[in-house]
């Protein structure tokens, strides 16, 4: 895997700014990212246990209904995600006739 960082000193930039830009440029590509994650091996977890973990999850998923489908603990608020990706909501059913309105006199 070969990645090629260069950086051109422009005009009376100093040295030390030249190497801030190159460093930056390098930590944009993920290369030192990359190789702290490669410098020890890990081993990746089996497929019994990755199956394990999922059945685990979805256990807890169906008894977390389960339980705020029978009023036992309150359902959770939605999170907040990036902007642009939230889920389309329904809006709220438009107020009948007189409901909030003043009444005139």
């Amino acid at each position: 895997m070969s990645i090629n960082a260069e950086v051109q000193k422009s005009g009376s930039e100093s040295a030390l700014s030249t190497i801030r830009k190159f460093s930056r440029r390098v930590q944009g590509t993920g290369l030192v990212k990359t190789m702290r994650s490669r410098r020890y091996f890990s081993r990746g977890t089996s497929k019994i246990v990755k199956k394990k973990r999922a059945l685990k999850l979805l256990k807890r998923r169906t008894e977390y209904k389960r339980l705020v489908k029978e009023g036992k603990i309150a359902e959770a608020p939605p999170r907040r995600g990036r902007p642009g990706f939230a889920i389309q909501r329904e809006s709220p059913p438009p107020a009948r006739l007189g409901e909030g309105t003043p009444i005139a006199r």
